[in-house]
């Protein structure tokens, strides 16, 4: 049986302002100080070093260690050292400057943010491996939509795991979001099907659907989430809308085998990436531009339900690589 969870109010709240490029760039720095590219840079420019080739080779372990990855590394260093036997860096900040203009052009194509407009409800399906923040990042998205003024009706999807209807549950509650779920172990391709049709007859504007989130080399989860999409095709041949793959920032390179198989098997169409602050190494967001140029929506930095930004690729490159390095000369 169907239940639902935590009937909607109406709320005044008003439309969330979108910030000014100064404000996210201060964020960026905040939220990502100290983060293990910044200490890299930091640690090497404070030496005043040589402009040569042993500088570039520097830079590349740098960027490998801050899980940038061998290829998007290697489209980042390769022009710099062009430029270098060129003599176009006058001196190592005029490097350091070009490195940061590499980074941005790398992520500004992949830096587009969700349009939801156009249908009615706009079905989102969210996908990713336990422990990325998937329910955690589904409840920041009914937060933000809800603060846009848009209904939001929640589907439970991930029947395998108990703690994932019932953190959906708290979510949804703490948001006044309903929250359509079956028990533990229900379908998950009937509970998101039953959820569309609820908000289609609701006249909801957005359908935000979990989905269950195992370790991706099984073959069991990407042939149900492939049922997932048959399944809400057959209610509405356009949807899922948007197909968001939430990545824990502080996987590493594993995150590319992750967005290989969920691609291939669900149809990701966009990118939530968490866990980014200063703990976290952050290269991986250069890996995936590189590897898969898929649209970057969302980053998130905590664990409140306001630590959800859309991605802004010079902010976010300014927070992991300041114009000033702390301790460099």
């Amino acid at each position: 049986m169907i239940k639902l969870f935590r009937k909607p109010v109406a709320t005044d709240e008003p439309a969330a302002a979108a910030p000014s490029p100064e404000a996210a760039a201060r964020r960026w720095r905040e939220r990502l100080s100290g983060s293990l590219l910044a200490r890299s840079m930091a640690g090497l420019f404070s030496r005043n070093p040589r402009l040569d080739d042993n500088l570039l080779d520097e830079l590349e372990t740098a960027l490998l260690g801050a899980d940038v990855g061998a290829a998007a590394t290697g489209t980042l260093i390769e022009p710099l050292r062009r430029r270098l036997h060129a003599r176009e860096f006058a001196d190592a900040d005029a490097l350091l400057s070009a490195l940061r203009d590499e980074l941005t052009a790398l992520l500004a194509p992949v830096a587009q943010p969700l349009r939801s407009e156009g249908a009615q409800p706009f079905v989102l399906l969210v996908v990713g491996v336990n422990g990325a923040g998937k329910t955690t990042t589904i409840g920041k998205l009914a937060l933000r939509f809800r603060t846009q003024g848009r209904s939001v009706l929640l589907a439970a999807g991930d029947t395998f795991r108990a703690a994932a209807i019932e953190q959906l549950k708290e979510w949804g509650a703490r948001h006044q979001v309903p929250v359509i779920a079956q028990a533990q172990g229900a379908d998950s391709a009937s509970v998101i099907f039953d959820a569309l049709q609820a908000a289609r007859a609701r006249r909801a504007d957005v359908l935000i659907a979990d989905t269950a989130g195992r370790l991706h080399t099984q073959g069991g989860l990407m042939d149900e989430l492939a049922k997932v999409r048959r399944v809400l095709a057959r209610c509405d041949v356009a949807a899922p809308h948007e197909v968001l793959m939430v990545i824990d920032g502080t996987t590493g390179q594993n995150a590319i085998s992750q967005v290989r198989q969920f691609r291939q098997s669900a149809g990701v169409t966009g990118l939530a990436v968490t866990k980014l602050d200063g703990s976290a190494k952050g290269g991986v967001v250069f890996a995936l531009a590189r590897e898969f140029g898929l649209p970057i929506r969302f980053v998130g930095t905590g664990e409140r339900g306001g630590d959800l930004a859309e991605f802004d690729a010079a902010a976010f490159v300014e927070g992991m690589l300041p114009a000033r390095l702390q301790g460099a000369a």
